[in-house]
């Protein structure tokens, strides 16, 4: 990620960032265009964040409060609407609470080399699923994140942290066998 690019020409995405801030969800709203208005605000305020402090070496080097309790990700300081959230509150309250969505684990970013790439666009609604779906296939075929073949399956490690998630409709391997080239 190009951070000192973000800070260099900061123009453009904090007029993203304000349009974000300023237009939340409502009940017109469908459920697929929410879910994409959350991911694109969880990640251009990932961005905004780490550009705002950079450089720094890991995302975790970025704290406020108490030493291993209160962590990056508790940080108060996405103003939406008339509500302020920190990246937890999106991720866990919103994200995977209101939308039960396993895909959301491919296209959310939180800063880090393990992490997914993140896409050239924002997620828009008429086009989610395709979006999540196309993520997902390339999340699984990253063999720097993944190996799955008939012999062996070594998958990264959003699958313990999140496993949860990707059970809901079967197993891991049924969730797997979605979206990877490779069936088991």
């Amino acid at each position: 990620m190009d951070y000192v690019g973000f800070r260099k020409d900061s123009t453009k995405f904090n007029q993203y960032l304000n349009l974000l801030a300023k237009n939340p969800p409502n009940d017109e709203w469908s459920k697929e265009e929410q879910l994409a208005y959350w991911i694109n605000v969880f990640n251009a305020y990932t961005i905004s964040l780490v550009a705002k402090h950079f450089p720094v070496k890991i995302i975790k080097d970025i704290r406020r409060g108490i030493l291993f309790i209160n962590s990056v990700w508790d940080i108060k300081f996405i103003k939406i609407g008339k509500a302020i959230y920190d990246l937890n509150n999106i991720e866990h309250s919103i994200l995977r609470k209101r939308f039960d969505e396993p895909r959301i684990h491919f296209v959310i970013n939180c800063a880090s080399c393990s992490c997914p790439r993140l896409r050239n666009e924002a997620y828009r609604g008429e086009t989610l699923n395709n979006q999540l779906t196309e993520v997902a296939e390339l999340f699984l075929a990253d063999k720097t994140k993944n190996v799955i073949s008939p012999d062996k399956i070594v998958i990264s490690k959003v699958f313990n942290w999140f496993g949860g998630d990707f059970k809901k409709k079967g197993s891991l391997i049924d969730f797997l066998n979605l979206y990877s080239k490779v069936k088991n």
